[in-house]
């Protein structure tokens, strides 16, 4: 009776994942290996593997992806280490969570409307004599706007990890001596560490694949891995390579997730 208890609340999970997740990999898998006429064939891997754009497109997005996680992370422990400490810490985690329920379009939109030539920004600059500047359809306006939308996806994890740390040990630290500086560094920071790897993954890996924030704030300027999936499935319609570099993109989710279980398991110990 209780292994059929346990089937009925395990299936619905085990559908979803066969349906969702497993199914859509093995035919993104299997359509990597199909040339634009439908027939089986490497051609999409070498191709891959052999083209300079294809190549720099990785690195652009590798390195997007590492520059956005850097900004976020470096923004949000501090954010997090003082809402950690807040008696109302709730409700300022609350608005820093708000913006994630606002549609991602709407939110790329709306900074279209800051950084456009005739926008909030420009206006202000101008009213102050400085004058207009290019802002939008820019490297540093992708990766700004980039980082304000995944921050909340680094901020939560920190968030819940500082909070997690018993406030016994910090009390001990501090009885036996240590600075607060010293505490952070010796205590608090070494164990908030499997949360940091917790953001990592949930802003690196995004980022690896965007390509909404990148058509319409970089202006086609920056290239990616997602854009050039784009491409291929609504333009050209070579949904072989669009699979393939599909494929790229999972392995090189996969590493980082295995990178980030690393640290948290050293963190652990």
């Amino acid at each position: 009776m209780i292994k059929n208890k346990h089937l009925v609340f395990t299936l619905p999970y085990i559908l979803w994942l066969a349906l969702f997740v497993t199914a859509p990999l093995v035919l993104i898998f299997y359509q990597s290996f199909l040339n634009i006429n439908g027939h089986l064939t490497w051609d999409n891997y070498r191709d891959y593997i052999h083209s300079a754009t294809y190549l720099q497109m990785t690195f652009n997005s590798v390195w997007y992806a590492l520059v956005i996680t850097v900004i976020t992370l470096v923004v949000a422990y501090p954010v997090a280490y003082v809402i950690a400490q807040l008696r109302s810490k709730d409700f300022w985690l609350a608005l820093i969570i708000l913006p994630t329920w606002i549609n991602l379009l709407l939110k790329t939109y709306a900074f279209i409307g800051l950084l456009g030539q005739h926008g909030s920004i420009n206006n202000f600059l101008r009213f102050i004599g400085v004058g207009s500047h290019q802002l939008l359809f820019t490297n540093a306006a992708f990766v700004w706007v980039a980082a304000y939308i995944e921050l909340p996806f680094m901020v939560l994890p920190i968030f819940n990890a500082i909070t997690a740390i018993p406030t016994s040990l910090i009390n001990a630290s501090l009885d036996l001596g240590a600075s607060r500086w010293q505490t952070f560094t010796k205590v608090i920071f070494p164990l908030s560490k499997s949360g940091v790897a917790a953001g990592i993954q949930a802003v690196f890996i995004p980022s690896l694949s965007l390509f909404m924030i990148t058509r319409l704030i970089g202006g086609n300027r920056v290239i990616t891995l997602g854009t050039a999936i784009e491409e291929h499935f609504l333009t050209t319609q070579n949904w072989g390579m669009g699979s393939t570099i599909g494929v790229v993109l999972v392995l090189a989710m996969l590493i980082v997730m295995v990178l980030t279980d690393d640290n948290n398991k050293k963190g652990g110990a």
